[in-house]
């Protein structure tokens, strides 16, 4: 079984949403990291009564903002040169950084209403917070057979954005790259119904469905040799698709699936028509293949 350690690839994707800082770590935690994703800065007091109501509000909105934006608190009392820098004069006072430099900030308690307009007009300065970049990384190891590195990127992009569909399909992706298919249909299972329907998540499961399949194929050739003896032997032709999929020849197995639609299109409850569709959801929309065959396969049902 898949098991995912400490490390973590995709640095805007796992950095921790709200963290404590100090002088010494205000450089880094704040002016470098805002040259990523937008900072939200909580200057604060354990002795300020408004404070202890603002932080929650603030952490709240944030961690709603999955990812998009993170926070920081500065304890004033320990950050008295930075407070002088910014002139604050008073507490609580929030502040937001953006490439290094303060684009937006507000002072004293205010109602939830604007925490949130203040962090979703933040948020928005920053796109996603990285987690498009992060997700464009996993799926390049995914390509480059390292699959538990992609594992642990596309967890990392959920723990930021838990509805984040192409990451829970990438996860569910990763399980089959390792040939662990039943962790990939046990996650499949737990997907929330939002998640379920998802195109990436449905076409991780279509991906499932052929794996299953694969597992069961028998050899190329012995199927070619059974096709080629009796060319209306339907099961031979269905097999001899499943085959040269689970061999990694596609197009052959859309070409083996089209033949045997266009020879008895109602066989075994339309089985030709329904695997085609099946390869068609486990590939993108926009894949040669899918257009090409969808097309084909429209010809013959509108003929």
């Amino acid at each position: 079984m898949l098991e995912f350690g400490a490390k973590a690839p995709a640095a805007a994707a796992t950095a921790p949403l709200v963290k404590d800082t100090t002088e010494a770590g205000f450089m880094a935690d704040v002016i470098e990291a805002s040259m990523e994703v937008p900072v939200i800065v909580d200057f604060w007091a354990p002795w300020c009564g408004p404070c202890k109501t603002l932080g929650p509000q603030l952490e709240a909105a944030v961690a709603a903002a999955k990812g998009k934006v993170r926070m920081v608190k500065v304890d004033i009392d320990k950050a008295q040169r930075i407070a002088a820098q910014l002139q604050i004069k008073s507490i609580p006072t929030v502040y937001a950084f953006w490439q290094g430099k303060p684009v937006d900030a507000f002072q004293g308690a205010v109602p939830q209403s604007e925490v949130k307009a203040f962090v979703d007009r933040v948020s928005a300065l920053g796109g996603d917070g990285g987690l498009a970049e992060a997700l464009e990384a996993a799926e390049g190891m995914l390509a480059e057979g390292a699959a538990v590195d992609a594992a642990e990127t596309f967890a990392a992009i959920l723990g930021e954005d838990a509805d984040n569909a192409a990451a829970y399909g990438g996860m569910v992706r990763s399980y089959l790259a390792l040939g662990e298919l039943d962790q990939a249909e046990t996650l499949l299972n737990a997907a929330t119904p939002k998640l379920a329907k998802a195109v990436e998540v449905e076409a991780a499961r279509a991906q499932l469905d052929l794996a299953r399949q694969a597992a069961k194929a028998g050899p190329v050739d012995q199927l070619r040799a059974a096709v080629a003896a009796d060319p209306a032997d339907r099961q031979a032709r269905f097999d001899l698709a499943t085959a040269l999929h689970a061999a990694g020849d596609i197009d052959g197995a859309v070409d083996g699936l089209l033949d045997l639609f266009r020879l008895d299109r109602e066989w075994n409850d339309g089985a030709a028509k329904a695997q085609l569709f099946t390869i068609f959801g486990a590939l993108k929309p926009q894949d040669p293949i899918v257009l090409k065959g969808r097309r084909r396969l429209s010809s013959m049902i509108f003929a």
